[in-house]
C-alpha cells in the first residue's frame, strides 16, 4: 500500500494488476486500484477535482484531469472515510501514477491533497534500474 498525508487529508492506495483484462500478446496489461481518502482535519471538506500523471516504462506519459473521482465529488467531515476503485491500462508491463486531488473546504478554502506515487508492476516482472 502506498500512503500520503496532506493537511491531515490522507489518502491510501492499493494497486492490484487485472490478468483476465490483460492481453501481454497485444500489449494490453491493465491495473485496478483500491483508493481510500480520510479526514482526519478538524474541518470539513468536498473533493472537486483530480489530476493524474502516468508514465508507462517506456517513457510515454499521459495526464488526467477531471471533475471529481468516479463521477462524485464526495464530502468528508472530520473523521469521515470515501472510498473508491478505478483501473488504468498501460501499452506496457510496467509504469507509474501519482497526483493530487483537488479540495475545498466548507470555508471556500481550495487546495491540493498528494495522491502518492505508486508503481504498476506486473507480477514476477523482473525490474533492472539503471
Amino acid at each position: 500500500m502506498y500512503r500520503a498525508l496532506t493537511r491531515g487529508i490522507e489518502v491510501v492506495i492499493e494497486p492490484y494488476y487485472l490478468e483476465e483484462q490483460s492481453d501481454p500478446d497485444d500489449d494490453r496489461y491493465v491495473w485496478g486500484y483500491r483508493i481510500v481518502i480520510s479526514n482526519f482535519s478538524e474541518e470539513p471538506v468536498r473533493l472537486i477535482s483530480r489530476y493524474w500523471h502516468i508514465t508507462d516504462q517506456n517513457g510515454q506519459v499521459d495526464e488526467v484531469t477531471g471533475p471529481g473521482v468516479i463521477g462524485e465529488q464526495p464530502h468528508l467531515g472530520p473523521g469521515d472515510t470515501y472510498e473508491y476503485s478505478s483501473g488504468c491500462p498501460l501499452d506496457t508491463p510496467s509504469g507509474v501514477m501519482f497526483g493530487r486531488y483537488q479540495m475545498e473546504t466548507d470555508r471556500g478554502v481550495i487546495f491540493d491533497v498528494d495522491i502518492p506515487a505508486f508503481s504498476l508492476d506486473v507480477p514476477g516482472l523482473v525490474r533492472v534500474l539503471n
